[in-house]
């Protein structure tokens, strides 16, 4: 199925990202609230800002993560601890990789090559993990396929029916917008069948970890997202871009830097 898939994690991977244990498609599922700060990158270090990009807490980390329940990894030099909402140490820096907490309230880290899990207090868990909960994303419609080509019926919001005339449909199980393909050309369709993104993009990537919301989408070599209206969140203009987590999403520059973006497309970061 080109183009519609889960999304990898791909930024350059420093250590976190090659053990996998940072916005991994478990932490990314959408059960927590909001995040009342977002990592906000100032020159080549990183501190925390308020929603409406005011930096709250001081620019201090080599790294950080989006806060998840007022809790966050940060990275000075080569090590990563965690700290609180108001910037407090929750966990000495001392370990090798930290992930992001996930909705189960635990968060993976290395110590002197030993793998294990923390709770929101920074205290080792020793029980196991619970089973993760599954999630039935409810259909918004039927396919319907004629010579080849595949249309849709929609049966929830809209009685519109798209013709068969794509390769391919992605259903999206929210706001009536399903991901179509011609050849190998992306576009987004919406519940009255009108193309609200052309058939131009070379991928469009949804999770189900986050409820396929703000795909990424790809066009070129170069990244960007899709908004809940079915149109660009934001230009296609970044070198990687993640999957969102807790309304936050990790993007790299066109000059290589990292940063951060929110759910309606603002940059958390200041080069200068």
């Amino acid at each position: 199925m080109p183009g519609y898939q889960l999304l990898p994690f791909s930024l350059r991977r420093p250590l976190w990202a090659v053990v996998g244990l940072l916005l991994t498609a478990e932490a990314a599922a959408q059960t927590q609230q909001p995040p009342r700060l977002v990592p906000f990158r100032q020159g080549s270090r990183f501190g925390y800002a308020d929603l409406s990009r005011r930096l709250v807490l001081p620019a201090l980390y080599d790294d950080a993560g989006p806060m998840v329940n007022e809790v966050a990894w940060v990275r000075r030099g080569a090590l990563y601890g965690y700290i609180d909402g108001s910037g407090n140490p929750v966990t000495p820096v001392q370990y090798a990789a930290a992930g992001t907490f996930g909705p189960d309230g635990r968060a993976t880290v290395v110590l002197a090559a030993d793998t294990f899990a923390i709770g929101p207090d920074g205290q080792r868990l020793t029980g196991p993990a619970a089973p993760a909960s599954e999630t039935d994303y409810l259909e918004q419609g039927d396919l319907v396929r004629r010579q080849g080509k595949v249309g849709f019926r929609f049966t929830s919001g809209s009685s519109t029916v798209v013709p068969a005339e794509y390769d391919e449909i992605r259903d999206l199980h929210h706001d009536g917008l399903l991901l179509v393909r011609q050849g190998t050309k992306w576009g987004v369709l919406n519940a009255k069948g009108r193309l609200t993104l052309p058939l131009e993009y070379d991928a469009i990537r949804a999770t189900p970890a986050n409820g396929f919301v703000l795909p990424v989408v790809e066009q070129a070599g170069r990244f960007g997202y899709l908004g809940p209206d079915g149109k660009l969140l934001t230009p296609i203009k970044y070198a990687t871009a993640a999957p969102f987590v807790q309304d936050v999403a990790r993007v790299t520059t066109a000059t290589g830097q990292p940063g951060y973006l929110d759910s309606r497309g603002r940059e958390f970061w200041d080069d200068k």
